[in-house]
């Protein structure tokens, strides 16, 4: 790679010293190089392998997700629907109430204290069918993937199963300069991960632990 570097920086140089080869060549080719050249260059502090004990979660509810909500006793206001956009749903007797960002059992006692000025005693037990969560808990596959797209995180996720989620990488994709941007203290970072060498070498070292809202960048390669 610094050989490579090198060649890229000599042919720059040799390109913008000589007016007329930069005229022949065109500033299209010096900004591809310069491109490349900070492609080249690009490095991150490796992820952390592992993230040591693994946090303490409970599914979240978030927009998109179908909830069933069984009423014990009152079928007639027992009802399948989608948590809206806006984060609310719509049941009968109870209308535009907040699930998003709260637990299966959470909601269920909101539902509960709702329905109370209706029933006498109400129990309500939700169960979400169908799992899309917040957006900010999914964690996101951009560039040269094969399937780009959101994912749910999963308890104990890794890189590898991230992988096999979106279909591996593209003939195109510098699997080796790919990064992780995360949330560390309220701060993002971004890490390197080398997923040619996970992907194609089976290079077990190189899975590393997947946090919730992560979002996975894997660069287009130039050469």
């Amino acid at each position: 790679m610094p050989q490579l570097k090198l060649g890229i920086k000599n042919q720059l140089e040799e390109i913008v010293g000589n007016p007329k080869m930069l005229k022949m060549s065109g500033y299209v080719l010096v900004v591809s190089l310069l491109a490349m050249l900070g492609a080249c260059s690009t490095a991150y502090t490796p992820a952390p392998v592992s993230i040591g004990k693994a946090p303490n979660l409970h599914y979240i509810i978030g927009p998109g997700d179908n909830l069933n909500i069984q009423v014990w006793r009152n079928p007639e206001v027992s009802i399948s629907v989608p948590v809206r956009p806006d984060g609310k749903i719509s049941t009968p007797l109870v209308e535009d109430l907040e699930a998003a960002n709260k637990t299966p059992s959470q909601l269920a006692r909101d539902i509960e204290k709702a329905l109370a000025k209706f029933i006498q005693d109400p129990i309500v037990t939700v169960i979400v069918t169908g799992f899309v969560g917040p957006y900010d808990s999914q964690v996101r596959v951009i560039g040269q993937a094969a399937k780009p797209q959101a994912l749910q995180y999963r308890e104990k996720m890794t890189l590898m199963d991230v992988m096999i989620a979106v279909g591996g990488i593209t003939d195109f994709a510098a699997g080796n300069k790919a990064s992780i941007v995360r949330t560390v203290d309220g701060k993002q970072q971004q890490f390197g991960v080398r997923l040619e060498s996970l992907i194609r070498d089976g290079d077990i070292s190189a899975n590393v632990d997947i946090l919730p809202g992560d979002v996975l960048i894997i660069p287009e390669s130039f050469f």
